[in-house]
């Protein structure tokens, strides 16, 4: 206990000295071995990328005004054009007018002048370009029109419930809203699957059309660890910002939305990074394939058999959180037999009643229906 405090007043110093102000803190969930920080914005989520863990939330379902953020789903459809075939790097992109009218950020695209979708993403990434957003949803989808259709059918395929998208770029438009908890996971679901638009947001500095603009990323600078991912900001929305580090080969993503101000917007994701960082780690649990015990069930022949994982189980635990427990739940499958391979049950990892993660269990090998006389001998051997 007294290493625990101990630690929670390094977290709180570490933010009074690096920022020149200090950040208040929350009393403790499930999940949470001591206080989180309560960042000064609307809502907030921290989320461990691998594990999809969540380490600590404020409001984490409340629907926002996303600002630029909005640009993440469109950079993702972007990315699944590319590789899917539809786009190319070096494909030029005819320039439209209403790309080039398009208001708020710009990466400074015009109708004759030379852009390519490398060039694009880069604008749309590193300066927020509301132009590169148009330019691409055209060159995806025909319109904006179809291509936020798009964004909505792929957030309900997420999974990212309440979410809803109006426009490509994050301008203020009816109807347009997102959480905390939908940024965050899409941001995962964006990093897992397209792991190279880290080499774009974590760029500091872009230039096009002769003229070089700096990263709207604040956090970007004096923070090593930090390599992306978006930030937006309207006066409907504040301040908002999407940030990913890496730290030991681990990776966090904060999510903060309505901060009052860009320092404040970087004094919370950084609050939230090193709590995350300082009082939680990820644990492989169970490895792939590893025998995890015997299904057993007299109706078949043989009537037991040893199970595997289905794959590797990690998962996101407080320091010094005491011993994991382990449910295993099995089907019953003796009339219909179980071929190798075939999922036979569960194994669910635990801590104080929470599912941390889980993997299914396989047959390692085949066993067939015992029949009556079958079922009948097994019971016998079984009472011998």
């Amino acid at each position: 206990m007294k290493k625990i405090l101990q630690r929670g007043l390094e977290v709180a110093m570490f933010a009074m000295v690096s920022m020149g102000i200090g950040v208040p803190w929350a009393r403790a969930a499930a999940l949470e071995p001591v206080p989180p920080p309560i960042p000064d914005c609307k809502s907030y989520v921290l989320m461990d990328a691998q594990t999809g863990a969540v380490i600590a939330e404020k409001n984490p379902n409340l629907q926002l005004p996303p600002a630029s953020l909005t640009k993440l789903m469109t950079a993702y459809l972007s990315y699944q054009a590319l590789a899917e075939g539809r786009l190319h790097w070096q494909q030029q992109i005819p320039v439209s007018n209403v790309a080039w009218h398009t208001g708020g950020s710009s990466m400074f695209i015009q109708p004759n002048l030379p852009v390519t979708v490398d060039q694009l993403m880069h604008g749309l990434i590193i300066d927020s370009g509301n132009d590169a957003a148009v330019a691409l949803a055209q060159a995806v989808a025909g319109n904006q029109a179809a291509f936020v259709a798009r964004m909505n059918d792929e957030a309900h395929k997420m999974g990212l419930q309440g979410a809803h998208f109006s426009d490509v770029d994050g301008l203020p438009a009816p109807n347009l809203h997102l959480s905390a908890m939908n940024i965050a996971q899409l941001s995962r679901n964006l990093l897992a699957r397209f792991p190279q638009v880290l080499q774009i947001s974590r760029e500091k500095l872009y230039r096009y059309n002769h003229i070089t603009q700096r990263s709207w990323n604040p956090a970007l600078f004096g923070h090593p660890s930090i390599d992306g991912l978006k930030t937006g900001h309207t006066r409907a929305a504040g301040y908002c910002m999407d940030t990913t580090a890496i730290r030991n080969g681990r990776r966090l993503i904060a999510v903060v939305m309505g901060a009052p101000s860009w320092p404040a917007g970087v004094r919370d994701v950084l609050a939230l990074l090193h709590y995350g960082y300082s009082f939680t780690h990820d644990e492989e649990v169970v490895k792939a394939g590893a025998i995890l015990g015997q299904y057993r069930d007299l109706q078949l022949d043989p009537d037991h058999f040893a199970v595997r994982a289905a794959h590797a189980v990690w998962v996101t635990v407080p320091d010094n959180a005491g011993n994991l427990e382990r449910r295993v739940r099995y089907r019953k499958l003796g009339k219909q037999g179980v071929a190798a391979g075939a999922e036979v049950g569960d194994l669910q990892i635990l801590l104080h009643g929470k599912v941390l993660g889980q993997t299914p269990l396989l047959a390692q090998q085949a066993s067939q229906p015992a029949g009556i006389l079958g079922t009948w001998w097994n019971r016998l051997r079984q009472v011998l």
